[in-house]
């Protein structure tokens, strides 16, 4: 009988669909977090093994992460030789081991071979068995800047071990973002199409201010927008992601220009291509179409029964980018509201050629289920020929992926 918590494996998306992972667990505080890094994984499609120390078991129960897992814990090694059972040069093996939280006793002993208990000893077995193996360290600042910890952390490296984090203030070095740790597995795992590439990124809304206090707006969320920047970075791509006013987390790696209005999104659009070389342009945001023709200074009193505002076109971004950078294969989009099928196609495609874009991603946004804001969408990638290329619903990274290999077969 599958265990009730493998419930949630691949509800998000199936980014890591097949995924066998070893979480090994260390003696930090940090471990409360295990569960929930190893669930999000479970989410992602993968299947988590839990391996801890006994130094672990006095901050987290076992028995939790087995309930996080559906799987059981490893708190010592038995006669299964489980660490071979996983990590042994075996048809079995599975694809990786993350270390996390990460201690300096657990990163140091590792350096060396030291194989003292459950998790060093997996370790161990996973680098010699060639299994990818990652450190998410965790500590006191003051060891974290030990310098035999630092010398045993490149160590490591230098054999192809993978660091990610730590975040270093109060006087610590802190586990990274549960974010983070995520998109570093996801991106593990992801194949390197854009390697050496360039790429910039729009997403979000923006805001045109009829006062101080009151603006125009869409609803935005900007997350197809994040989703792309993650995956073009996953991909192997540099990404500069330029957004308006957005609440999503955006992972290290990423370069942010976060701007306001939609004349500071074309004007930051523009100063990049100029000063820079792109080979990819995703031009996600949903910036505002018009603007206030009179901003007024402070605020507009309520009390005033009727107000008359004149409104004016801001900028098309994308109808700019190929007089910039002609070279620059560009990805527009074009979201209607309630069309047919027929004539979410025939705009698009209108909007396409008008603006000399080499694909454009074309949804219906009065659609509840993949509305701005959800984490899922539904879109149909048309290129110049008016070739359309249907991507169903899925999670915004999972149509994220889509979208990026659709773009890099595009001759420029």
């Amino acid at each position: 009988m599958l265990h009730p918590s493998k419930d949630i494996i691949s509800s998000k998306s199936n980014l890591l669909k097949g995924k066998r992972i070893v979480l090994c667990v260390c003696g930090s505080v940090s471990a409360i977090k295990a569960p929930d890094i190893a669930r999000e994984l479970m989410r992602h499609g993968a299947d988590v093994y839990p391996v801890m120390s006994k130094a672990a078991s006095k901050i987290i129960h076992p028995y939790l992460l087995e309930w996080a897992t559906g799987n059981q814990t490893i708190t010592e090694l038995t006669g299964r030789i489980e660490h071979v059972e996983f990590c042994g040069l075996t048809e079995s093996k599975v694809d990786l081991v993350l270390v996390c939280p990460a201690t300096a006793n657990t990163i140091s002993k590792s350096a060396y071979g030291i194989d003292d208990t459950p998790v060093t000893t997996f370790i161990s077995t996973a680098i010699g068995s060639n299994i990818p193996v990652v450190f998410v360290p965790a500590m006191h600042e003051s060891l974290y800047r030990n310098p035999f910890v630092t010398e045993n952390i490149n160590r490591l490296k230098n054999n192809g071990v993978i660091f990610i984090g730590p975040k270093v203030y109060e006087g610590k070095a802190k586990i990274a973002d549960i974010e983070d740790i995520i998109e570093a597995v996801i991106s593990f795992f992801t194949p390197k199409i854009l390697t050496n590439k360039r790429v910039i990124v729009t997403a979000g809304p923006t805001r045109e201010y009829l006062d101080d206090v009151k603006y125009l707006s869409t609803p935005s969320s900007g997350k197809m927008g994040v989703e792309i920047a993650k995956e073009c970075a996953a991909s192997g791509a540099s990404v500069t992601l330029v957004c308006g006013p957005i609440n999503v987390h955006v992972p290290t790696g990423i370069t942010i220009i976060s701007v306001s209005s939609c004349i500071e999104m074309f004007k930051a659009v523009e100063s990049s291509l100029r000063n820079n070389s792109y080979d990819y342009a995703f031009l996600a945001a949903a910036p505002v179409d018009f603007t206030f023709y009179k901003k007024h200074s402070g605020k507009i009193p309520s009390e005033l029964e009727e107000v008359t505002v004149k409104l004016v076109q801001n900028p098309k971004i994308s109808a700019e980018i190929k007089k910039i950078s002609p070279k620059t294969i560009t990805i527009g989009f074009k979201a209607e509201y309630g069309t047919s099928l027929d004539e979410l196609i025939n705009r698009a495609y209108k909007r396409l050629i008008e603006n000399n874009l080499d694909l454009i991603v074309a949804n219906d946004v009065s659609r509840s289920d993949i509305a701005f804001g959800s984490d899922y969408n539904e879109v149909y990638v048309i290129d110049r020929s008016k070739n359309v290329i249907h991507i169903p619903k899925s999670s915004k990274r999972e149509v994220a992926r889509r979208i990026i290999e659709v773009a890099v077969s595009v001759k420029c």
